[in-house]
């Protein structure tokens, strides 16, 4: 396949934010000046319109950096409980994380394997602050690609599944998995692999949440757009290379800006209509209302490159070619056979208005792991929350959340 690489496209993006720059520093300073107690103009409709229509413009110029999990204290059996956030490893495209909690008490291990799909691990939050009061966590944060100088390689999708069995064998035995979206195919790939070598580190669970199992079955906008093009065109038009003024420069990546101005344009009126409501609520003096709107987009506009390998052979295997379902995925030259699982217990969980993965594209791996007994086994659809709603909101908290601990539980045999 000849490829021509859009080598100018990042260069286009630095440049667009370098002349953007004086706009969202005067939009932040005029913001301060009509807030400023000492301002007459603080006191007056005209300064509080002027103020949230500088915030608005701040915001949608501004450019955001990763932001930190934050996660200082939890409750266990309603006693609060300090959490100390600590790096286990540290390696070339990830670091795996450890929410120690200060308690005596032995609770469930549970490896949370965060998306590699342009936002960064802290999407999760509050994810892990809902797991927390039960299980002992463990979550990848995966590395901005951009960061990652060339030195290290490429990192290709078989290297995402390694690093998945590495960190299983790292902490097990008696490991549970946990994968929200994207990485659901090499999770059950990475489960499949070490029960079909009976591999003594195998996970005693894994639990699947909104993933593109087989996303043949009720393909959604995304799904779609990942099949109507060639992959050539994937080549040409989304991958670049990253600029000098980064530790990762040449590497050849999928920009994180473009992932980002993909799902909103999917959704674009919503996104539009928030930021209106944005400025409402501050003219109105709703900080309640800001203030989550604010908590929401810092993390939903921070994103991170994707290695171009990686992100082509997912186009490719998982959603062109269907290679998991269809029973034809190689992993390092052995075939992967998902009905070989019969140590590792299986939990799908599906959203009843997801957008991203169409209810029944998670399921499908209930289907593949055809030799686990219905007591290994659960499929659970939530009413009423989408994609996110599905492991993040107050319905994951009350509903999702005690299903999951209970499944866990169930699995979760003395060593």
């Amino acid at each position: 396949m000849i490829q021509i690489e859009n080598s100018h496209l990042y260069n286009q993006h630095e440049m667009l934010y370098a002349a953007i720059a004086p706009l969202n520093m005067l939009a932040g300073a005029s913001a301060a000046f009509h807030r400023h107690p000492f301002s007459p103009l603080a006191y007056t409709g005209f300064g509080r319109s002027v103020a949230a229509a500088a915030e608005v413009i701040e915001r949608v110029t501004h450019r955001y950096g990763k932001p930190a999990f934050g996660l200082t204290h939890t409750k266990v059996k309603g006693k609060d409980v300090k959490v100390i956030e600590e790096v286990v490893s540290d390696e070339p495209f990830c670091r795996l994380l450890h929410f120690r909690k200060n308690i005596t008490e032995k609770q469930p291990k549970l490896l949370l394997v965060a998306p590699m799909s342009g936002h960064h691990a802290t999407l999760l939050r509050g994810t892990v602050e809902a797991l927390l009061p039960f299980l002992d966590v463990y979550i990848t944060d995966w590395k901005d690609a951009r960061e990652v100088p060339m030195t290290h390689g490429k990192f290709h999708l078989e290297d995402y599944i390694q690093y998945t069995i590495n960190y299983t064998r790292a902490l097990g035995p008696q490991l549970h998995l946990m994968a929200v979206c994207q990485p659901s195919v090499p999770v059950l790939i990475a489960s499949s692999i070490m029960n079909q070598n009976k591999d003594p580190m195998t996970p005693a669970s894994m639990t699947l949440i909104g993933g593109p199992i087989d996303t043949r079955v009720n393909p959604t906008k995304v799904n779609q757009a990942a099949t109507q093009k060639p992959l050539s065109w994937f080549e040409n038009n989304v991958i670049t290379r990253v600029p000098f003024n980064y530790p990762g420069f040449m590497r050849r990546v999928y920009p994180g800006f473009l992932q980002l101005t993909g799902f909103m344009t999917l959704n674009l009126d919503r996104h539009i209509t928030a930021h209106k409501d944005l400025y409402k609520h501050l003219v109105q003096g709703d900080g309640d209302s800001a203030s989550a709107h604010r908590k929401f987009y810092d993390e939903y506009l921070s994103v991170a490159d994707l290695p171009a390998e990686f992100y082509i052979e997912c186009i490719d295997q998982v959603f062109q070619r269907h290679l998991l379902p269809k029973g034809e995925f190689v992993f390092k030259g052995q075939k992967v056979k998902p009905e070989a699982i019969t140590k590792t217990a299986l939990l799908t969980l599906e959203g009843e208005l997801d957008d991203i993965s169409g209810v029944g594209q998670t399921e499908a791996a209930q289907k593949i792991c055809k030799s686990l007994p219905a007591s290994m086994r659960r499929q659970y659809i939530q009413k009423g929350v989408g994609h996110y709603g599905i492991f993040n909101g107050r319905k994951f908290r009350e509903n999702v959340v005690p299903i999951i601990v209970d499944f866990i539980g169930k699995q979760n045999k003395p060593v």
